[in-house]
């Protein structure tokens, strides 16, 4: 059925302006059972627009607002990936605001019932490191981490990736930090499409050579290792891996161009997720995946479907910006009073990206309040001289 156009909006497009006209929002359930995949979302946080710190050079953190959106996530059945990249971790947050941010949300998730949390632990509080120093780093966040009782995701390391001559550089690294991990871990590779210094991960700059050399940590250490998740915008490179993984390692889906497909998977096996995108499309992201569960496989496709066009858009080229769209929508849909991130990034994107980001947004159903969505939307194009 067509939904009703209940709002109408003047938007930038191209060289001039468009009457839009903005729909009801779509209604999307609440799941009732268990998921039949592990979905986690990466969580972005939120900036106090009212601190005194200088936004370029220090993290302000408004922490209620933050942890709020953790308690919005959970209560769709998805999981919390904590101070990854989309909470600008390495780019605008650092270590010590990152590991406040793991404590309190690891505390918060003991008081919602099924509530998990994974949380970030790399190298990113030291620089011009030797691979001794970068084993130091790790082992300085992972034990952090799990004093707080905390699980670990593996981040990448742009200090690993400025000292190591070889992928065997990478296997002494990975192979010292998981033989002392209490639990399993996410192993997380995150492309150069998001973050250029991390170009040539695993000691190859060729992906699928790279490929081999992580399969190699993760066959060695399988037992120590819960999954990996790629973050390459290459369907046809996670599928190759995925069949390649030890028996029991998932593959965490992080390709927010082609993640529907790659959950619902093929006769040989499919992905989880550990998504930035299902930060901005919780509500839908849950609703697909209790219809995957009951395999209502249609309808899953029906609800995501739209919800990919809107990934693609905000993970565009330069992808390591998609981080404006995220906390734009959550400002568009209530979540935070006001679209000022971390690091002044909400300048990132341009104003006929964030108009195309509304549009889409719209067509997927997630404008949650549109007469809230178009009064924000209006108050962005005033600043822009657009109004």
């Amino acid at each position: 059925m067509k939904r009703d156009t209940i709002l109408t909006i003047r938007l930038p497009l191209g060289s001039g302006f468009e009457n839009y006209a903005v729909r009801e929002p779509k209604s999307f359930s609440k799941p009732q059972r268990p998921f039949t995949r592990k979905a986690l979302a990466a969580a972005h946080v939120v900036a106090d627009p009212l601190s005194a710190k200088e936004p370029w050079l220090d993290a302000a953190v408004d922490w209620d607002a933050t942890i709020a959106y953790r308690r919005h996530l959970w209560s769709w059945g998805l999981g919390v990936a904590e101070a990854m990249d989309t909470a600008q971790r390495g780019m605008g947050l650092d270590w010590p605001s990152s590991l406040q941010l793991i404590e309190k949300s690891v505390e918060e998730a003991k008081r919602v019932p099924g509530a998990e949390v994974w949380s970030g632990a790399g190298t990113d509080h030291v620089s011009n490191a030797s691979l001794d120093g970068v084993i130091a780093a790790y082992e300085e966040q992972c034990a952090a981490i799990e004093r707080l009782g905390g699980r670990i995701v593996l981040m990448a390391s742009r200090a690993l990736v400025g000292c190591a001559r070889s992928p065997d550089d990478y296997a002494r690294v990975y192979d010292r930090i998981l033989s002392q991990v209490r639990e399993p871990v996410i192993i997380h590779w995150l492309g150069e499409m998001f973050d250029p210094a991390l170009e040539g991960y695993w000691g190859q700059r060729d992906h699928y050579a790279a490929m081999d050399a992580c399969l190699g940590v993760l066959q060695k250490n399988k037992d120590k290792v819960d999954g990996i998740k790629i973050s390459l915008l290459d369907k046809d490179k996670e599928i190759a891996m995925r069949r390649k993984l030890p028996k029991g390692v998932r593959m965490y889906t992080g390709d927010d161009f082609n993640f529907a497909e790659l959950i619902a998977g093929d006769a040989q096996g499919h992905s989880d997720a550990l998504l930035g995108i299902f930060d901005v499309i919780a509500p839908a992201a849950s609703h697909a995946l209790s219809a995957l569960a009951s395999n209502r496989n249609s309808e899953y496709h029906e609800v995501l479907a739209p919800t990919v066009a809107l990934s693609r858009h905000i993970f565009r080229a330069p992808t390591r910006f998609y981080k404006t769209g995220v906390v734009f929508m959550a400002w568009l849909n209530g979540h935070q009073e006001h679209f000022v991130m971390v690091g002044g990034q909400q300048s990132a994107r341009n104003i006929l990206h964030l108009a195309e980001l509304f549009r889409l947004a719209d067509g997927a159903g997630l404008l949650s309040d549109p007469g809230l969505a178009c009064a924000r939307m209006k108050q962005l194009l005033a600043v822009h001289g657009c109004a």
